[in-house]
């Protein structure tokens, strides 16, 4: 049996969907889900009772899909299934993004839960090679998606993010703490004038089993308020959400949105 943890976003929605069997969904009690009711609900002080009711309800495999901020911990709200735990949380709430999804996935499977990407139960998903809609981009978008992943890739061992934005081969923002939506509302004005493009993709030895980069309709809206021109995705390594939708809006709004294959 299936459990998805979900997040934020349409990610777990579009999951749940192309299974021929319904998964159990449990809910972050700070997230509301988007087209989703939770079957069960938990906090992080909770977790242990969580994993004590999945194995109850034999629940073998879980995946990790959709949107959560790092939790807070709050001791008073600790239950006595999840006192054990709490040295590992230490552990993930001192590290960074990559070092954190490592300690949650080895406290799932230390459960006896296989944990499953959402990509390879929903591979659709995942960006072929080529462009969404009508607009191409040109020579300078390219080689200026080709910068932004590289200074992804050069930026992978200090664990900053999955984003970039380059115009004219300037380097006009990096995803950080506050993610993608985070860098696309705190551009400079400037972007607009240079044509610059967004570029997403995973960093180098990044965990593949919870973190998989996305993008969805909202992306390309956010991109566009922000005067963008462009979005490049690391093809078969990205998932689009709502594909056809995507291309519709990218023309719509005069984006190119394409994914682009490793050199």
């Amino acid at each position: 049996m299936l459990a998805l943890i979900a997040g934020g976003g349409g990610l777990p929605r579009r999951v749940a969907q192309s299974q021929a069997v319904r998964p159990l969904v449990c809910g972050y009690e700070a997230v509301v889900l988007e087209g989703l009711e939770a079957d069960l609900t938990f906090r992080l002080e909770t977790l242990g009772s969580m994993l004590k009711e999945l194995q109850r309800q034999g629940v073998t495999e879980v995946c990790f899909c959709g949107a959560v901020a790092r939790p807070s911990f709050d001791p008073s709200k600790l239950d006595a299934q999840t006192l054990p735990l709490v040295p590992l949380f230490q552990k993930a709430l001192a590290a960074g993004d990559d070092g954190a999804l490592r300690v949650l996935i080895d406290i799932f499977e230390q459960s006896g839960l296989k944990v499953t990407a959402a990509h390879e139960l929903a591979p659709d998903l995942l960006a072929k090679p080529g462009v969404f809609g009508t607009h191409e981009p040109d020579l300078q978008m390219t080689e200026d998606a080709t910068r932004a992943a590289q200074v992804v890739a050069t930026l992978a061992p200090l664990d900053v993010g999955q984003c970039c934005v380059v115009g004219r081969g300037q380097v006009y923002g990096i995803e950080a703490i506050g993610g993608t939506d985070h860098l696309l509302t705190s551009l400079p004005p400037q972007v607009k004038s240079v044509r610059a493009v967004l570029f997403k993709g995973p960093k180098p030895d990044q965990s593949r089993l919870i973190d998989v980069p996305t993008i969805g309709p909202e992306t390309l809206q956010a991109a566009h308020a922000a005067g963008l021109s462009g979005i490049a995705v690391a093809a078969g390594e990205v998932m689009v959400l709502e594909p056809e939708r995507c291309a519709a809006l990218a023309d719509d709004l005069g984006l190119v949105l394409w994914a682009q294959a490793p050199e």
